[in-house]
């Protein structure tokens, strides 16, 4: 009778975890480009509020999950590299695309990590003429400027991933396009990982 019962408990149990995962990924994949971006930035307003007791190593952490849940790393990594990406080998396209996911988590990691009474808003959004989304979001910091932060979307295997930032009118993956491709053409493939890494480091501290 006591083996029944646990048995019963032990199936209740797996049964239960079973239908979360499938609840989960349900949710995951149904969120629209909206909730992918207010999800991802109630994140990080989480993360800001705890940053001095969480330190560089638990803010980076935190945000890891809820930046790779929210980023499609690898297509924005093959874009900033540009024209580039197909002169590589498939050992460096990966090695590039795991520093460069390292990278901005740590450049989150690090800008992220005090609150001041920060909070972000939702503004409106649009469908880009090729099946993309634009959500228009501003975050308001007290005695400062607003900031807009304008996220570029695109639906991939059934889930919106955030492709593009661009914060006050500037392209972040422009940006780092501009830079990264330089170095690649001009310094060769070793010296920009090399550069990347630096760069992390200099977060961590």
């Amino acid at each position: 009778m006591l083996t029944s019962m646990k048995s019963r408990i032990f199936l209740l149990a797996i049964m239960s975890i079973f239908f979360n995962i499938v609840i989960g990924t349900a949710e995951a994949k149904s969120a629209t480009a909206k909730q992918v971006v207010v999800r991802f930035q109630s994140n990080v307003l989480k993360v800001m509020k705890q940053g001095k007791k969480l330190g560089f190593e638990g803010r980076y952490k935190r945000l890891e999950k809820a930046i790779n849940d929210s980023h499609d790393l690898t297509k924005i990594t093959r874009v900033v590299i540009g024209r580039e990406w197909g002169d590589l080998s498939k050992e460096q396209q990966q090695n590039l695309i795991t520093v460069f996911t390292k990278l901005s988590i740590a450049a989150y990691a690090y800008n992220f990590k005090e609150f001041s009474g920060e909070a972000f808003h939702f503004d409106s959004e649009e469908k880009t003429t090729r099946g993309g989304m634009i959500i228009h979001t501003h975050l308001s910091i007290p005695n400062v400027k607003d900031v807009t932060f304008d996220y570029m979307l695109k639906e991939k295997n059934g889930r919106w991933r955030i492709i593009n930032i661009i914060a006050n009118g500037v392209s972040d993956l422009a940006l780092k396009r501009s830079e990264y491709t330089k170095i690649l053409k001009e310094e060769g493939f070793d010296t920009l990982l090399l550069k990347l890494n630096e760069k992390i480091k200099t977060y961590e501290k």
